[in-house]
Protein backbone atom coordinates (compact mmCIF):
# COMPACT_ATOMS: atom_id res chain seq x y z
CA UNK A 1 0.00 0.00 0.00
CA UNK A 2 0.98 3.61 -0.83
CA UNK A 3 2.47 5.92 1.79
CA UNK A 4 0.40 8.36 2.71
CA UNK A 5 2.15 11.89 2.40
CA UNK A 6 2.35 13.97 5.51
CA UNK A 7 1.14 17.99 5.19
CA UNK A 8 3.97 20.77 5.61
CA UNK A 9 2.90 23.41 6.98
CA UNK A 10 4.35 26.67 4.72
CA UNK A 11 6.17 27.36 7.81
CA UNK A 12 8.27 24.36 7.52
CA UNK A 13 8.96 24.76 3.49
CA UNK A 14 12.90 25.18 3.01
CA UNK A 15 13.02 25.45 -0.79
CA UNK A 16 12.65 29.21 -0.98
CA UNK A 17 11.51 28.61 -4.99
CA UNK A 18 8.28 27.18 -3.43
CA UNK A 19 8.03 30.02 -1.05
CA UNK A 20 8.19 32.51 -3.50
CA UNK A 21 5.78 30.59 -5.89
CA UNK A 22 3.13 30.24 -3.13
CA UNK A 23 3.68 34.27 -2.58
CA UNK A 24 3.51 34.59 -6.01
CA UNK A 25 0.09 33.07 -6.08
CA UNK A 26 -1.10 35.06 -3.46
CA UNK A 27 -0.17 38.49 -4.84
CA UNK A 28 -2.18 36.95 -7.95
CA UNK A 29 -4.79 36.26 -5.83
CA UNK A 30 -5.41 39.61 -4.41
CA UNK A 31 -4.72 41.23 -7.98
CA UNK A 32 -7.84 39.23 -9.23
CA UNK A 33 -10.12 39.74 -6.48
CA UNK A 34 -9.27 43.09 -6.66
CA UNK A 35 -10.10 43.01 -10.26
CA UNK A 36 -14.20 41.72 -8.89
CA UNK A 37 -12.85 37.94 -9.92
CA UNK A 38 -14.53 35.49 -7.15
CA UNK A 39 -11.75 32.07 -6.34
CA UNK A 40 -13.27 28.59 -6.64
CA UNK A 41 -9.73 27.17 -6.06
CA UNK A 42 -6.55 27.23 -5.40
CA UNK A 43 -4.44 24.42 -6.18
CA UNK A 44 -6.72 22.17 -7.39
CA UNK A 45 -4.81 18.93 -7.70
CA UNK A 46 -5.46 15.65 -9.77
CA UNK A 47 -2.82 13.14 -9.44
CA UNK A 48 0.67 14.73 -9.10
CA UNK A 49 -0.77 17.72 -11.59
CA UNK A 50 -2.25 20.81 -10.24
CA UNK A 51 -4.18 24.58 -11.22
CA UNK A 52 -2.74 27.13 -9.61
CA UNK A 53 -6.04 28.72 -9.40
CA UNK A 54 -9.43 28.80 -10.78
CA UNK A 55 -11.65 32.04 -10.94
CA UNK A 56 -15.05 32.82 -11.99
CA UNK A 57 -16.90 36.16 -12.55
CA UNK A 58 -20.28 35.71 -13.41
CA UNK A 59 -20.63 32.22 -16.19
CA UNK A 60 -16.58 33.07 -16.58
CA UNK A 61 -14.16 30.10 -15.43
CA UNK A 62 -10.58 31.02 -16.01
CA UNK A 63 -7.90 28.99 -15.07
CA UNK A 64 -5.01 30.54 -14.04
CA UNK A 65 -1.32 29.46 -14.30
CA UNK A 66 1.00 31.91 -12.20
CA UNK A 67 4.97 32.08 -13.10
CA UNK A 68 6.21 33.91 -10.40
CA UNK A 69 10.40 35.65 -11.44
CA UNK A 70 13.29 37.85 -10.05
CA UNK A 71 14.52 38.23 -12.97
CA UNK A 72 15.00 37.58 -16.55
CA UNK A 73 17.81 35.13 -16.19
CA UNK A 74 15.80 32.33 -17.36
CA UNK A 75 13.36 33.74 -19.55
CA UNK A 76 10.07 35.54 -18.83
CA UNK A 77 7.95 34.17 -16.79
CA UNK A 78 5.51 34.31 -19.82
CA UNK A 79 7.28 32.56 -22.04
CA UNK A 80 8.02 29.40 -19.32
CA UNK A 81 4.94 27.57 -20.07
CA UNK A 82 5.66 25.19 -22.23
CA UNK A 83 3.00 23.33 -24.50
CA UNK A 84 3.33 20.42 -22.35
CA UNK A 85 2.63 22.42 -19.48
CA UNK A 86 -0.15 23.54 -21.37
CA UNK A 87 -1.42 20.40 -21.55
CA UNK A 88 -1.35 19.06 -18.48
CA UNK A 89 -3.12 22.13 -17.18
CA UNK A 90 -5.96 21.41 -19.58
CA UNK A 91 -6.43 17.81 -18.21
CA UNK A 92 -6.18 18.80 -14.87
CA UNK A 93 -8.88 21.71 -16.10
CA UNK A 94 -11.32 19.31 -17.45
CA UNK A 95 -11.21 17.12 -14.32
CA UNK A 96 -12.33 20.10 -12.89
CA UNK A 97 -15.22 20.79 -14.75
CA UNK A 98 -16.72 17.63 -14.90
CA UNK A 99 -16.66 17.61 -11.07
CA UNK A 100 -17.63 21.37 -10.20
CA UNK A 101 -18.49 23.16 -13.87
CA UNK A 102 -21.93 24.26 -14.12
CA UNK A 103 -24.29 24.47 -17.37
CA UNK A 104 -23.73 27.89 -19.13
CA UNK A 105 -20.15 27.71 -17.99
CA UNK A 106 -17.71 29.21 -20.45
CA UNK A 107 -14.10 28.37 -19.87
CA UNK A 108 -10.28 30.06 -20.83
CA UNK A 109 -6.64 29.55 -19.72
CA UNK A 110 -5.45 32.86 -18.46
CA UNK A 111 -1.67 33.28 -17.29
CA UNK A 112 -0.71 35.46 -14.27
CA UNK A 113 2.97 36.58 -14.70
CA UNK A 114 4.16 38.30 -11.17
CA UNK A 115 7.43 39.83 -10.98
CA UNK A 116 8.85 39.83 -7.04
CA UNK A 117 10.32 43.11 -6.46
CA UNK A 118 12.08 42.39 -3.04
CA UNK A 119 10.30 43.42 0.26
CA UNK A 120 7.12 42.32 -0.36
CA UNK A 121 6.78 43.92 -3.71
CA UNK A 122 5.28 42.27 -6.54
CA UNK A 123 4.40 43.64 -10.26
CA UNK A 124 1.35 41.47 -11.50
CA UNK A 125 0.75 41.07 -15.31
CA UNK A 126 -2.72 39.34 -16.53
CA UNK A 127 -2.79 37.30 -20.09
CA UNK A 128 -6.07 37.02 -20.45
CA UNK A 129 -7.25 34.09 -22.75
CA UNK A 130 -3.44 32.93 -22.87
CA UNK A 131 -4.04 30.38 -25.39
CA UNK A 132 -6.84 27.78 -26.10
CA UNK A 133 -7.51 24.23 -25.77
CA UNK A 134 -5.38 21.71 -27.88
CA UNK A 135 -7.66 19.03 -27.90
CA UNK A 136 -11.54 18.64 -28.01
CA UNK A 137 -12.85 17.28 -24.28
CA UNK A 138 -15.97 15.62 -26.35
Amino acid sequence: MAEARRFVPVSEWTDRRQRRGLAGERAALGYLVACGWQVEAHRFRIGRHDLDLIVRRGRLVAFVEVKTRRSLRCGSALESVSALKRRLIERVALGWRLRHGRAGDEYRFDLVAVSDRGRGRYEVEHVADAWRLTWSPC
